[in-house]
């Protein structure tokens, strides 16, 4: 809904502050209107829509890259228990994320920190906390060697579990058609970095910055008014509002001693061995963060305002009051959008004929 159709639906019944002694004056709805094309005009400065998932068209063997990368993204088999698989800790019915303080899994190995919603990752400058993955399809590919994620000890031992699947030999050889040994780790990676840029999941708060004035309510507004006052959008801005840099987490005060950690992370220090990066950790987007509790890189903080309370306090050295943050729950909530419908897991391949099985070396 554009600025025409709007004025004729507002509602005069907003109070303007008075002076002392002066009673309250309801806003006219021209008042209104300019101070919501005020808030849209700050938004737009600090926030871009998400962008447009690319057409299949424009990717290299699109459709059949999309396909795989999808079936890999669910495919368990590849794990050395034959139990986990990325949407092991990326779930669907958890907006991409896996509800745990930290993510689990080779048989039941707790990972070190929480894992993120996969949802609107190809946005990230880096991946993971500490920014020790540079793309979706790096952070893929290693994850088949981690001890708390698929726990195998070589890539070849992994990919030769794929191998053994008539399915992926085909699927592979479909979406590589001219790499002479299709099936390898980074096709992997490369599948399921593409199938991870389709996971967009686009919000009402995109259609406030595409004009839409009637988007946010009074609520939300002013949470987002409060946002972007306070300075939260100083490293939350963008289309991913966050997840483009690294930084320090309590630049005015420890964390841990607002989230009750007993021992804090030391964060990136501890893979670049430099003290300048204690403490640092990449910025998350907050795209869907009602819907990814807990929060924070150990899954220390339970409920969404408590952790904009923590945020205030060690990022800007403010308190932030309980009205305050009510708002800003209400405004990180228009954040939130669908699960992409491709978001699920498809019907497996078969696996191989037992006597064909047994002579797979």
């Amino acid at each position: 809904m554009r600025r025409g159709a709007f004025v004729g639906l507002i509602c005069a019944g907003l109070a303007v502050s008075p002076g002392a002694g002066e009673p309250a004056r309801a806003e006219t709805p021209q008042e209104q209107l300019a101070k919501i094309v005020t808030l849209m005009n700050d938004a737009r400065a600090n926030f871009q829509p998400l962008p447009v998932v690319p057409p299949i068209k424009d990717m290299p063997n699109g459709a059949a890259r999309l396909d795989l990368g999808r079936r890999l993204f669910f495919e368990n088999r590849v794990s050395a228990d034959g139990a986990v698989s990325c949407s092991h800790c990326h779930q669907p019915e958890r907006h991409g994320a896996d509800g745990l303080e930290k993510s689990v899994g080779f048989e039941g190995a707790t990972n070190a920190r929480n894992a993120p919603t996969v949802f609107n990752a190809a946005l990230n400058s880096k991946q993971h906390w500490r920014g020790d993955r540079e793309s979706l399809e790096e952070q893929a590919e290693k994850s088949l060697l981690g001890p708390a994620t698929f726990g195998n000890p070589d890539y070849e031992t992994a990919m030769n579990r794929l191998k053994a699947v008539p399915g992926y030999v085909q699927a592979f050889a479909k979406a590589f058609p001219f790499d002479k040994e299709p099936v390898n780790s980074k096709n992997w990676g490369a599948a399921i970095g593409a199938f991870e840029r389709t996971l967009l999941t686009p919000s009402k708060f995109d259609h406030f910055l595409d004009g839409d004035f009637t988007a946010l309510n009074e609520t939300e507004q002013a949470g987002l008014r409060k946002f972007v006052d306070l300075g939260c959008a100083g490293c939350h801005g963008g289309p991913g509002l966050g997840g483009a840099e690294l930084k320090k987490f309590g630049l005015r005060g420890d964390y841990w001693k607002e989230t009750g950690v007993a021992e804090p992370d030391r964060g990136r220090a501890e893979v670049t061995k430099d003290d300048f990066d204690l403490y640092v950790f990449k910025v998350p987007s907050l795209r869907n963060v009602a819907k990814t509790t807990p929060y924070f890189h150990d899954g220390s903080v339970a409920a969404l305002d408590r952790a904009v309370k923590v945020m205030g306090k060690v990022q800007l050295g403010a308190d932030i009051a309980d009205a305050d943050a009510a708002a800003i729950v209400a405004f990180l909530g228009t954040l939130s959008g669908e699960a992409p419908a491709n978001f699920s897991a498809p019907e497996p391949y078969p696996d191989a004929p037992a006597e064909k099985a047994a002579s797979t070396p």
